[in-house]
């Protein structure tokens, strides 16, 4: 029973969000190459376990205030499925395997993992509760599992404009995410997360707005002027998608009440799945055949 509650409270759920580390893997036409593939499915694995660990101690550190919200009094810690001493002992094992693994698999790796971890810590326990760059770490976290693919693949052709829109993104995500919890939790949001004190739905729909422009522009602007892409710019017919993935997004914030668990979204709601698919598959095709 300990083992599955100490699972759950790594949350595989959101490990998904490392599959932006295959991002280099496929955007540097490595996609077919078995080491390069190898190297990065080694890379993701590690990024869940690095992930997993964090969420212990986030879950450590919010466990009075978690025992205080309305779906997350339900996780292992906060419910008294798991015991803390567990967490604890087992947070310190990924840890003390899974940084060293990292290394070993590639010196730059290692080094983007431990960024990586010394981000999130610093978010549990400081940035979080700091209005704005609570979003913006969130950002940074997405960046930088996106940068952690380049050593893994000895990327050539990356172009920048992956960080930009990726970034972009990782805030809009995060923005909604507030604007549900802000919504959800009413007067006692300041007692769960400080920083939420800080926000009103008003200001949220405004940088929803912005960063919703900024990535649809960032994406188009990348479609047809990053140099590694095929010249014949078809590229651009994969904007449809992403169009219509960003707009089904703000659906489900708006109409559905939905934003709270983003990972959650992306497994459950098919017609998202469906434009998420189609873009991939229409980047590959392009990427590899055009």
């Amino acid at each position: 029973m300990s083992l599955k509650a100490l699972l759950e409270a790594m949350r595989p759920k959101q490990w998904a969000k490392n599959v932006f580390v295959f991002a280099p893997l496929v955007f540097d036409l490595k996609l077919f190459h078995p080491v390069y593939l190898a190297q990065t499915v080694a890379g993701f694995l590690l990024l869940c376990l690095i992930s997993g660990s964090v969420y212990l101690i986030n879950d450590l550190v919010d466990l009075e205030k978690d025992r205080q919200h309305p779906r997350k009094r339900n996780r292992p810690l906060a419910s008294g499925r798991l015991s803390p001493r567990l967490a604890v002992a087992a947070a310190v094992l990924i840890l003390l395997a899974g940084l060293p693994a990292g290394f070993l698999l590639n010196p730059l790796f290692g080094w983007i993992l431990a960024t990586y971890l010394l981000l999130q810590v610093a978010y549990s326990f400081f940035l979080k509760n700091v209005v704005i760059i609570d979003a913006m770490a969130v950002a940074a976290g997405f960046i930088l599992r996106v940068a952690a693919g380049i050593p893994l693949v000895e990327a050539e052709r990356f172009s920048p404009w992956i960080y930009t829109c990726m970034g972009l993104l990782a805030l809009f995500i995060s923005f909604s995410k507030r604007r549900h919890e802000l919504t959800l939790l009413g007067d006692n949001a300041n007692s769960h997360r400080e920083s939420l004190g800080e926000y009103n739905t008003l200001l949220l729909d405004q940088f929803i707005l912005i960063v919703t422009a900024a990535t649809l522009v960032s994406y188009t602007l990348y479609t047809f002027s990053a140099p590694n892409l095929p010249p014949n710019h078809l590229m651009m017919l994969t904007v449809p998608f992403v169009l219509y993935a960003v707009f089904r997004y703000l659906y489900l914030v708006y109409v559905r009440g939905l934003g709270g668990e983003p990972e959650e979204i992306v497994l459950r709601d098919r017609p998202l799945q469906a434009g998420v698919l189609l873009w991939g598959l229409a980047v590959v095709l392009i990427m590899y055949l055009g």
